[in-house]
Order: structure tokens, then sequence, then C-alpha cells
């Protein structure tokens, strides 16, 4: 059919790297190969040829844009760097500037645990290993034959994230320079540089809707009784009187003690009466509750009970107390949690102590700052939303891995279960449709260390902000003082 298929018939003990002949670049096949190893090291160099010729035609499209974009009406000026790649982004307020991150080749100075300064380790020490390289890669291949750099020390590195383009860096590098004649000179440079995003790529996604009913599970220990009745009525307004497709299921988690004088003293009578109140008024709605008696509210331990006595295709939303149920929510719920796919892991936000932050003014009524006084708490994994059948999946890994050892399961929340012993997407967001109000988390010295931290973390970073934290120390000592 016209078609034209060169071959390139190999000498003997030649070595591909140096196969330099526009016959073997243009071959369709090559022969003889003789052994595996030749054969990766013909894979290497065709491979080697793609990319050479992917860079020049880079390099050609480059020089297209600069060539036209003098003929544009913002002309030269118009050109950005690198050429190709988008302009930065321009913040149109301060809220929207784009802060720089500080590091050098031992450590990093924006933590993710907020502190000052931490080691630089894991992707982040590659990452930073490697743009050094490149840069003196980039400056021998432009400097060559007549200087030759290498380095002696980071002096100072910045980076940012750019979502319009990518990563950026400004990097200080005290450099050694050799002319031909062996002269050598150290000499400090300043090189920018840009790991641009790669082609976007749109994942196929399984469909969901958001018709699907919402099962809430809502654990409730004798510290909680307080918080009950604002949760029951906000449940009520927004799923029951708007004939929302969702259920409620309460864990009354019973003390031993208390256990044992139920017939006496029912601790959550209370919860009780309320229920069947709501059951009266709404005749079809019932709202059953399970009876645990445990020492350690273990997550896990709960899910268990809950887990057995619901069929497998059951969307749960794992709530806590202070949890304000409201259909925005239940939908993004229903959007996020894909079966078989992805599990949801909601940061609610969190308003901060009144009597630290007002200090007896009047609170804020509008309703357009009401994420104002406050902050995501990302300490808290209390909300969680999940489909059954992928719960008991990775809980069936957890038990053969932990042969049901109880010390195991009191340290372990449901998102660990999720994280370790599941292959499924794990989607951690801030949530501004989950508000709660400032209370005192009471914090369970019975669970693992890190549990019982995280919390007093959570209690601590949610009275104030630091402002407002200073001021009340100001005034505290102004009044101390006089």
């Amino acid at each position: 059919q016209g078609q034209h298929y060169r071959t390139y018939e190999l000498a003997k003990n030649t070595e591909p790297e140096k196969e330099e002949e526009e016959e073997f670049q243009a071959a369709l096949a090559v022969h003889p190969v003789s052994d595996v190893t030749l054969m990766y090291r013909l894979h290497k160099r065709f491979s080697r040829i793609q990319l050479d010729r992917a860079y020049q035609e880079i390099q050609d499209l480059q020089m297209q844009i600069r060539n036209l974009t003098s003929l544009t009406p913002a002309g030269e000026a118009g050109l950005t760097w690198p050429v190709g790649i988008n302009a930065p982004f321009l913040p149109k307020s301060r809220f929207e500037v784009i802060s720089w991150d500080y590091f050098t080749e031992q450590h990093l100075f924006s933590c993710p645990d907020g502190s000052p300064k931490c080691e630089l380790s894991g992707a982040s020490k590659a990452d930073v290993g490697e743009i050094i390289e490149s840069a003196l890669e980039q400056l021998n291949s432009r400097y060559q034959p007549l200087l030759r750099f290498s380095k002696r020390q980071l002096l100072n590195g910045y980076r940012r994230f750019d979502p319009t383009r990518g990563m950026e860096y400004t990097l200080d590098l005290l450099l050694e320079a050799v002319t031909q004649k062996g002269h050598s000179h150290i000499l400090a440079k300043r090189v920018s540089l840009v790991r641009p995003l790669s082609k976007v790529e749109i994942i196929p996604m399984p469909y969901v809707t958001e018709a699907t009913r919402v099962q809430l599970v809502l654990p409730l220990t004798v510290q909680d009784l307080d918080f009950v009745a604002n949760f029951l009525d906000m449940f009520a307004m927004n799923a029951l009187d708007t004939h929302d497709n969702a259920l409620l299921t309460l864990l009354l988690i019973y003390h031993p003690y208390d256990a044992q004088r139920v017939s006496q003293v029912d601790v959550f009578a209370g919860v009780k009466a309320m229920v069947g109140e709501l059951e009266k008024r709404y005749a079809e709605v019932k709202i059953p509750w399970i009876s645990v008696k445990t020492e350690v509210p273990s997550q896990v331990k709960l899910m268990d009970i809950v887990s057995k006595k619901h069929p497998v295709d059951t969307l749960f939303f794992l709530a806590s107390v202070w949890t304000e149920v409201n259909m925005e929510f239940l939908n993004r719920c229903r959007m996020n949690a894909i079966s078989n796919w992805q599990v949801f892991f909601p940061v609610h936000f969190q308003e901060f102590n009144p009597a630290l932050v007002y200090r007896g003014e009047q609170t804020a009524s509008s309703s357009t700052d009401f994420l104002r006084d406050g902050h995501f708490d990302r300490h808290s994994f209390a909300e969680a939303c999940f489909y059954n059948s992928d719960y008991m999946t990775a809980r069936t890994k957890l038990a053969a891995d932990i042969l049901d050892r109880d010390e195991v399961l009191e340290s372990m929340e449901v998102f660990d279960v999720f994280l370790h012993y599941s292959g499924l997407h794990l989607f951690r967001a801030v949530e501004p449709g989950l508000v709660q109000k400032y209370s005192l988390r009471s914090c369970n010295p019975r669970l693992s260390e890190e549990l019982y931290h995280r919390c007093v973390l959570s209690n601590l970073e949610g009275l104030a902000s630091r402002s407002h934290l200073a001021m009340a120390l100001f005034e505290q000592e102004q009044a101390n003082s006089t």
C-alpha cells in the first residue's frame, strides 16, 4: 500500500547507546537481538531518541511563541516565563496571596503540624535534591565549556504551589565555578525553577445519586446528655420536616456501673423520652436505640455492633452529638461516599469560645460571616460517611491482622481502619455545611494515648484564635497589675 518499513542490521558487539545513524533511528525493526540485555538497551536507546525529539519539539514551539508574542497587543511584555506555561496567579486581595515556604537542605520551616521547624524528609527531601540537581544541570548546559559549576551549599530555598501553573522554586546557591584553564571562583547565584503541572486527566468515577438513604449513627455517653436535645431538634427540623431520606440510630453507651443500676436509675431515660416524643410527632418515623456496656467506647467496636444490624448496601453517616444535621451536608455525604471507591471524612467548622472571642460584647448575628469566629478542626475524625460493605471488607482484613486483640481496636478509629486496611480513596476535606457550637469535649483517658492527645489538642485549639487569646492574657495582666 505504498508504505515503507525500514530495518537495521546490528553489527557484532554493537553498543546501541552509541548508534547515531539516521537509518538506525528510522528503523522499525532491528536485528539480530541475541539476548535480553540487548533488548533492554535497545529499548532505552529508542526511548532516549523519542525523548530528544519531544524536547526539540518543545523548543520549536517555544520559539514560535516568542516570534508570535511580539505581534500581540501586549508585545514582548506579554511573554511569560517559562515560555508556554501559564502566567503566575495574580491575587485580587491580600487574602489570595500565595505564601512562599522557606527551606534548607536539612529543614523545612513550614511544617504540616504547625511547628516552626521540622526535618526535611521523604518526598520533600527528594524534591529538594532533585531541583538542586536540575539547577546545576541547567547552569552547566548553558555555560559549558567556558565554565563548570559544582554546588557548595544551598543558602536559601523558597517554594510555593501555584494552582494555575505548578510548583515554583527560588534557590540561592553557593557555587564553585571552574574555568577551562582550571581557575576556580566561589560565587552566589539565584535561580528560579518551575515544576509545571502535567496534563490534567479526568478520572472516571462511579455514578452516584442524591436519592440514597442515609443512616445516621449517633454514639452517646453520659457526658453528652446536655447536647442531645439540640441534636434531635436539628434532626427533626432539617431531616424529618423536610422528609429527607434519612434515618437515625442511637448508640447508648453505658458505663458498667450505670448498666448495673439501669433498673433503678436509667441515665438515658431523658433521651429515650425525647425519642418517644419524636416518634409520636412523626408517626411514620422510628428511631431505634442500641444499648452498649463498655468502659472504653472505641469507635471501631461501636461500628462493629451497628454494621451487623444493617444491610451491606447501607450508607452510614457517623455523627457526633454536636453535629447539626442539615440537608446540604447530607447531599454532600451521598455524593462523596461512593461504594467500593471512596469514603468521606469531613472536617467540621468549630466555633471558638464566645467568652474569649466576644468578652461580653454582642455576638455577630450576620449569616454572611458565620465562618468567621472559629476554625476547621482537623484533629477530629468523629464524622464520617461510608458504605457498610466497604467497612465490612476493611474490618475483615483488620481482624485477620490483629487476631481480635481488643487493645489494638481501642487505639484505632474508623479512619485508621480505612486508611490501613482498604484500597479505597479517603476524601478528607473541609466542610462548611457542618458548623458546631463551642463546647468543651470530654476526653476519655482510657482510649489510646494518641486519641486522647488528639482530643486534648482539639479542645485547646478550639478555645480562640491567637489574637483573641493574646487580648485575654493582656486584659488579665492589666487587671492583675491594678
